[in-house]
């Protein structure tokens, strides 16, 4: 079976990136406090970096260690055959990341349970955990050099989007050195009305949630999450209503209307189509002149706080919307 690319380089999903960000934010809480009660992870020899992971370890070994560093999962069985080729691959090139990954692997025949959670269809199958976020990778055997591209992009997504570096590696540490489970992160002032924007979020109310976001920012501006909630929340209220359709008929039509322009490109990144939104917006930026291009300019910088600042595509949009700028 050919390798089934399911890595994390495809459409935005606002929901996720939701996830995203509130993942990153409570792994930062749980190693903020583990090192103020001087528990924070120590070196590991690279005996560690490759574990044996069952249904009973699995909250320990692999949620609680994603929020210090990516967990390569590894579903396998003894009964088959591209398993064992698979499996000393990614042991080998897991040990070469040299403490930036950990691989679980996990026996499907012992565990069923999990292989359900995760709806593995067939093995081999790759999944990844980053921040207690499930990434799915790959399915079926795949060459050394795929491999360490999937991984190569795994390791970046863990530290552009998640803040995490991995572990220390000593090779004179002993193996199996007793882990202690991170500290639960610390409820925080805000979590109430955080949670109140999610509820209306999931039930359609736009406005509302917007509003209860705006609530969080007015006392805590630099408030991550509700910074992110509330950049999604005004992207799906200002598209609720709209006909895809006659917008795109629009701005097709009409090229040098900033109004069709920045209704087409909140359709595009709402689809998923990141570039396509970016390059309308940029292009638009080069046409206009004026109130016109500072409104345009403003719209993409509340589009790339969407997709979260230190995303590649965002990073490539704010080159160029500083060429097109100056």
């Amino acid at each position: 079976m050919q390798p089934r690319n399911m890595s994390m380089s495809g459409v935005v999903d606002l929901a996720a990136v939701k996830a995203a960000q509130e993942a990153k934010a409570k792994a930062e809480q749980a190693r903020a406090e583990a090192a103020r009660q001087g528990g924070g992870p120590g070196a590991v020899s690279p005996a560690d970096l490759v574990i044996d992971v069952d249904e009973a370890g699995f909250e320990l070994e692999v949620l609680q260690r994603s929020t210090e560093v990516p967990v390569v999962i590894d579903f396998w069985a003894e009964w088959c055959e591209p398993c064992k080729q698979l499996s000393p691959v990614l042991e080998q090139l897991v040990l070469e990341y040299n403490g930036r990954l950990l691989l679980a692997k996990i026996d499907v025949d012992a565990n069923q349970m999990l292989m359900q959670q995760f709806g593995v269809q067939g093995i081999p199958a790759v999944f990844a955990v980053v921040a207690g976020q499930a990434l799915p990778l790959f399915q079926g055997a795949a060459g050394k050099e795929q491999i360490q591209q999937t991984l190569d992009q795994l390791v970046q997504v863990a530290e552009q989007r998640f803040g995490l570096t991995g572990l220390t590696v000593d090779p004179d540490a002993a193996p199996g050195a007793e882990r202690v489970a991170a500290p639960a992160a610390p409820a925080g002032p805000y979590d109430a009305l955080l949670e109140a924007a999610v509820q209306a979020l999931d039930a359609g109310d736009f406005g509302g949630a917007v509003q209860a976001y705006k609530n969080v920012l007015s006392d805590d501006p630099g408030n991550t999450e509700a910074k992110l909630g509330l950049a999604q929340a005004e992207l799906l209220y200002r598209v609720q209503g709209l006909d895809p359709q006659r917008v795109r008929q629009d701005a097709a039509a009409k090229p040098g209307d900033v109004a069709a322009q920045v209704a087409a490109a909140d359709l595009d990144l709402v689809g998923g189509h990141v570039e396509d939104a970016f390059g309308r917006l940029i292009e638009t930026v080069r046409r206009t002149a004026g109130d016109d291009r500072d409104a345009v300019r403003v719209r993409l910088l509340e589009l790339f706080e969407v997709v979260g600042p230190d995303e590649p595509r965002v990073i490539a949009a704010r080159r160029a919307l500083a060429r097109a700028l100056f």
